[in-house]
C-alpha cells in the first residue's frame, strides 16, 4: 500500500535505528516529521518534530495511533502498532524496508504471539541478526519509493 496525500511522517523511536535517515528523507521530500519516543529517549533533530511521551508500556504507540490520519507513513517495528495504523489507512513501513500491508499483517502478527507463547512457557528465541548497512540502504530507498509515490 502506498501513501496518497501524505501529511506527515512518524517514526515510532524507540529502538528504531532509522531516525536520523527517516527524518532526512522527510526534509528531502518536504514532508512533516514526528518522531515519537518515551522519556528513556530523545532526539534532537532540527527538521523533525520530536514528541516525547511518558514510560509506559504502549505510551508512544498510542499517540502515534491517535495522530496518525489516513495517508500518513509511520515507521515502527512493532507489530500491533503497524496493525493499529494500517487500520487507520496509513502506510507503514518497519527499519528494514519491509511494507505491512492487509495481506501480511495477520500472519506477522500470528508469528509474535506464536514466539511470545514459547517465550512464556520458558524457550528461548534466537534475536534478530546485528545490524547491516545494507538493511540501511533497503529502508532508505523502499521508504523513498513510499514519498515519491505520495500526494504531498
Amino acid at each position: 500500500m502506498f501513501a496518497k496525500n501524505l501529511n506527515k511522517l512518524i517514526i515510532d523511536a524507540d529502538g528504531c535505528p532509522v531516525v536520523r535517515a527517516a527524518a532526512k528523507l522527510a526534509a528531502e521530500y518536504n514532508v512533516q516529521c514526528m518522531i515519537v519516543c518515551d522519556s528513556a529517549h530523545f532526539f534532537d533533530i532540527g527538521t523533525a518534530q520530536t514528541v516525547v511521551v511518558s514510560q509506559g508500556a504502549d505510551s508512544a504507540d498510542f499517540y502515534i495511533v491517535n495522530h496518525i490520519m489516513p495517508g500518513d507513513i509511520a515507521v515502527t517495528q512493532d507489530y500491533g502498532l503497524a496493525a493499529m495504523c494500517l487500520a487507520k489507512k496509513a502506510s507503514v513501513i518497519n527499519q528494514d524496508g519491509r511494507i505491512y500491508s492487509d495481506e501480511n499483517i495477520g500472519g506477522l502478527l500470528e508469528q509474535r504471539a506464536i514466539g511470545k507463547k514459547i517465550r512464556r512457557a520458558g524457550g528461548r528465541l534466537k534475536g534478530p541478526p546485528k545490524r547491516r548497512e545494507d538493511r540501511d540502504e533497503k529502508f532508505i530507498k523502499t521508504l523513498r519509493r513510499l514519498l515519491e509515490n505520495a500526494e504531498v
